[in-house]
């Protein structure tokens, strides 16, 4: 428990936003979670109320097409945070699906205490403004990615930034996530040189 407690404050520090007294009132707030394979943190129609930094574990965020086939568009690593975003926000359904890929440990906070942080403190007003804007560009990243890069491209951007968790994600979800088909990832995984 301690440790996960460091690990949390030791990334709030990295930020250089927080007074010690942010963070100190912050940390309490958070509780741990587990997540099995396959379970969800957040279901599709769900309202999201709470926020997860990931300790250990993969997820991945994905939505039903019109046709209901599970449409991956983002993965959610150790030392990041997940939720569905937009509902978090609005406090209305939930459009997607955020699912833990593998066991998977977290420490959570609710949207009401991170409202009560932003409204006492400074720090944590600029630090839901930063990641609102992070937000932002991995989404306009990822829009740019599906449409001006090729498939093998963005395979290798995801081998290269996260090479020891891509072995634990099944392959129709890092296809699903290329825009690509099974087949078509794995010529693209013989091709490749590592």
């Amino acid at each position: 428990m301690t440790s996960n407690r460091t690990i949390l404050r030791d990334y709030f520090e990295r930020f250089g936003l927080f007074t010690e007294e942010e963070i100190r009132e912050a940390i309490p707030l958070f509780r741990e979670k587990s997540l099995k394979k396959s379970e969800d943190f957040v279901s599709e129609g769900e309202r999201c109320t709470e926020v997860g930094f990931i300790l250990s574990g993969t997820c991945r965020s994905f939505y039903l097409s019109a046709t209901g086939e599970e449409i991956t568009y983002c993965f959610r690593f150790p030392g990041e945070f997940v939720a569905a975003y937009s509902s978090f926000i609005t406090g209305q359904g939930s459009l997607e699906c955020m699912q833990a890929l593998t066991k998977t440990e977290l420490l959570v906070i609710s949207k009401t205490d991170v409202d009560l942080l932003a409204d006492k403190f400074t720090g944590w007003l600029k630090f839901l403004k930063i990641t609102a804007e992070q937000q932002y560009i991995e989404l306009e990243k990822r829009i740019f990615q599906l449409q001006k890069v090729n498939a093998r491209l963005r395979y290798k951007d995801l081998l290269e930034h996260h090479p020891e968790y891509v072995q634990y994600i099944p392959l129709q979800h890092i296809a699903s996530y290329l825009g690509i088909t099974q087949r078509h990832l794995s010529r693209i995984r013989k091709e490749l040189p590592f």
